[in-house]
């Protein structure tokens, strides 16, 4: 069964249409060298994370393919666990898709996310990095299947965005696959 699954969402990914230019990673595809230690922040405070996000980049994963204008928002949940909705745009800042999930700490900096409509359990959502005042993370994966620039305004400040890609760097994430995320005429 789980197979099937692979190869459904490997058609899906398949014929999703990409932002113009955008490269589409495959479902297993890996960004980072996984020899180099991957480390998430020590000192997470889950409560200052909670709130809006904005997705300024990305490598490429296909359930992301064509999307723009992302935000992931984050709360809290009243059994203690951290609610999850993510939000997928077209260029024209209208929405394409949504998914809702939840999330629970596992560690310091380290988040199990399950989204019930997908099939394959929680994935791994490693907190890299945050400035002082939580206002851009860095999130990736042990795996190194996924990665993301977060920032709470579609607009980063450059010495924010160069910081979040030195993190990548030292995980040892493949800078140059990395592609920032249109925000849409639209957006929030």
């Amino acid at each position: 069964m789980r197979a099937f699954w692979i190869c459904a969402l490997a058609v899906l990914a398949a014929c999703s249409r990409g932002l113009p230019d955008e490269e589409v990673g495959g479902l297993f595809e890996v960004y980072r060298d996984t020899d180099v230690p991957i480390a998430s922040k020590a000192l997470f405070e889950p409560e200052k994370y909670l709130g809006t996000w904005y997705e300024v980049a990305r490598f490429p994963v296909p359930f992301e393919a064509g999307c723009a204008g992302v935000t992931a928002e984050y709360g809290a949940l009243p059994e203690g666990g951290i609610s999850v909705f993510n939000t997928c745009r077209n260029l024209d800042g209208s929405v394409r898709s949504t998914i809702s999930g939840t999330a629970e700490v596992v560690g310091p900096g380290r988040l199990a996310v399950t989204f019930p409509s997908v099939p394959f359990g929680a994935a791994d959502y490693w907190v890299l990095w945050t400035d002082e005042g939580y206002r851009t993370a860095v999130v990736g994966a042990p795996d190194g299947r996924s990665g993301w620039i977060l920032n709470r305004d579609p607009n980063i400040p450059d010495d924010r965005l160069k910081a979040a890609r030195e993190v990548l760097d030292f995980n040892g994430y493949d800078l140059s696959r990395l592609v920032i995320v249109p925000q849409g005429d639209g957006g929030d």
